[in-house]
């Protein structure tokens, strides 16, 4: 969740330094409101020098293409933000008022968006793109005078973003982005700036037109005073680097798995005629490679059965550090094979265990000490709203000879069912899972699921995330070793952006709605189907991020190559 706080000098300053209005002058009258009423209000509640902001991650992430390698500070901006004041802006939508907020001697000119009236919004117009610039970061600063503000309250908000651009209707490049809650601050006039999208990518030539809307609708969205919307932020980024290709032979190659074994890299992917997963056609091939990703050895086939469609579904080690490979077999019956290989180019059938419930996708291997090797599953039916669906654990003691099958959660309801999850072990018995969510529509309820434990598996509890930027989103978990830092990738299908969030997962365990702004990593086809499903593994401070992206039925498999994220990210 972006961080709260009361804002005093230094931000303000920084401010001065940094933010620029549409027509390239700082947005003067604003800022100097916004410091008097911000430093009175600071002085009020005894704060002269306020905490860090989440402000930019200096993580390193991907830039988005086909071929080729490069490396740059996640959301590396080419210049200052372009700020519209509240007086930059008019309406859209609804009524809302532009007033001036006021606290003692000092007023600021806002836009108060009703907590009980659905359809208020305002938008305004932005130029003046830097040459070059390939996408923008979108934040909002909002506040409020009620004395009712609270922690224990939320709003929401989304942004409307589109592009006029010559020859083209404006509505071509449309985007309606993803309703973003935030806890209220603990008293008045305190501002929170929000992160409402951080990778849209644009033509630089081109006005942007951004409408920020209120959702009072929205579950989440509790508190039912007004808030007022103080500032809009937007900040031209660079490309991010491009991912490497792994495979781009005709066909549907995708659902792709990766896993390190030793410093080779090994990519297991299926492929077909088309996004269907029982087809005779459908097998497992693998490649490998030990430079990093940037070349790939000729694919090997791994699983080819007659009358039987094959999908890499899961991966992990064994206790001597041999690779393990879930592949779901479907003919005239489901089957789920395990399959183990020591240099990713020969895997030999370890095991093809006898379930009583018959899990559509069996997740990940990762180890648990007591226990020994752990996988998560899920059984349902992706077209049906229960309840129905079921999940649960898979275990081995015997490096995965045998399974133990355990069901945490059954008769669930498709907007209950967590699908598709990813696991880690954090130590102390703890382990933390997140997973995809089947809820359509387009509010806070669609948000990744977040499971956790604290006895090595026996008992799960299931809350939902404030990641709402999901659609069909497979998530993949990475615990780094050496810093702790958790991070969760996740392609948005739709918009064909590959997410990353970074957290100590200290402060998401017990708090679920407190997973930082995601950032993009990668981009690759907005096909809503043909392209997503990211997989992750890493050697030392390198993540390897294999998604598919393309349009049926010709799909590519790639790789992202970044550096972990650090401690003093």
């Amino acid at each position: 969740m972006p961080f709260t706080q009361p804002v005093g000098l230094k931000p303000i300053n920084a401010a001065l330094a940094n933010c620029r209005s549409v027509s390239g002058r700082l947005v003067v009258r604003m800022i100097l409101l916004t410091i008097a009423m911000l430093a009175s209000t600071a002085t009020s509640v005894g704060v002269d020098d306020p905490g860090n902001s989440s402000g930019e991650k200096n993580q390193t992430r991907a830039k988005n293409g086909v071929r080729g390698s490069e490396r740059r500070l996640p959301g590396s901006s080419m210049g200052p933000p372009i700020c519209l004041s509240a007086n930059n802006l008019s309406i859209a939508t609804g009524q809302p008022s532009q007033v001036l907020m006021s606290s003692g001697s000092t007023h600021i000119p806002v836009w108060s968006l009703s907590g009980s009236t659905v359809g208020q919004s305002v938008a305004g117009l932005v130029s003046g793109l830097p040459s070059g610039c390939a996408a923008v970061k979108v934040e909002i600063v909002v506040t409020t005078t009620d004395e009712s503000t609270s922690p224990i309250d939320g709003d929401v908000y989304r942004c409307h973003l589109s592009q006029m651009v010559e020859d083209a209707s404006f509505t071509s490049r449309y985007v309606l982005g993803t309703p973003v809650r935030t806890a209220l601050p603990a008293a008045p006039l305190y501002t929170r700036t929000i992160v409402l999208e951080c990778y849209y990518p644009v033509d630089p030539n081109a006005p942007l037109w951004v409408r920020i809307q209120r959702e009072p609708g929205d579950p989440a969205d509790s508190f039912t005073h007004p808030t007022g919307l103080a500032m809009v932020k937007v900040t031209p980024l660079n490309a991010l680097p491009k991912p490497q290709v792994v495979q781009d032979v005709s066909g549907y190659s995708s659902w792709p798995m990766i896993q390190a074994i030793g410093e080779k890299l090994v990519c297991v992917y299926s492929r077909g005629s088309g996004h269907t997963i029982a087809e005779d056609a459908r097998a497992v091939y693998a490649r490998t490679s030990m430079d990093n990703g940037k070349t790939w050895t000729a694919e090997t086939v791994v699983a080819d059965t007659p009358n039987g469609g094959e999908v890499a579904i899961g991966k992990g080690l064994d206790s001597t550090g041999a690779m393990f490979l879930w592949v779901r077999r479907i003919g005239s019956e489901w089957n789920h094979d395990l399959y183990r290989s020591t240099d990713g180019v020969t895997f030999s059938l370890v095991a093809t265990p006898k379930l009583d419930v018959m899990p559509i996708q069996i997740t990940d291997i990762f180890n648990v000490p007591t226990v020994g090797l752990m996988a998560l599953w899920f059984a349902g039916n992706y077209g049906d709203n229960g309840p129905s669906h079921s999940w649960g654990t898979l275990t081995s003691n015997d490096d995965g000879t045998t399974w133990v099958q355990t069901t945490i959660e059954s008769g669930l309801t498709k907007p209950q069912w967590p699908t598709e999850p990813s696991a880690v072990y954090l130590g102390d018995g703890r382990i933390l899972a997140v997973a995809r969510t089947e809820q359509g529509g387009i509010s806070t309820a669609r948000s990744q699921f977040q499971m956790v434990s604290t006895d090595f598996g026996a008992t799960w509890t299931r809350t939902q995330t404030n990641i709402g930027e999901v659609l069909a989103s497979t998530p993949s978990l990475i615990l780094d070793a050496e810093t702790g830092l958790l991070s969760n990738y996740y392609y948005q299908r739709g918009r064909g952006i590959l997410r990353r969030r970074v957290v100590d997962p200290d402060d998401v365990f017990d708090n679920p709605l407190k997973w930082p702004d995601s950032e993009a990593v990668a981009t690759g086809s907005r096909i809503t189907f043909d392209a997503g499903n990211v997989n992750a593994t890493a050697i030392g401070g390198t993540h390897y991020l294999a998604f598919y992206s393309g349009e049926a039925s010709d799909t590519a498999v790639l790789v992202s190559v970044l550096p972990a994220p650090t401690a003093g990210d």
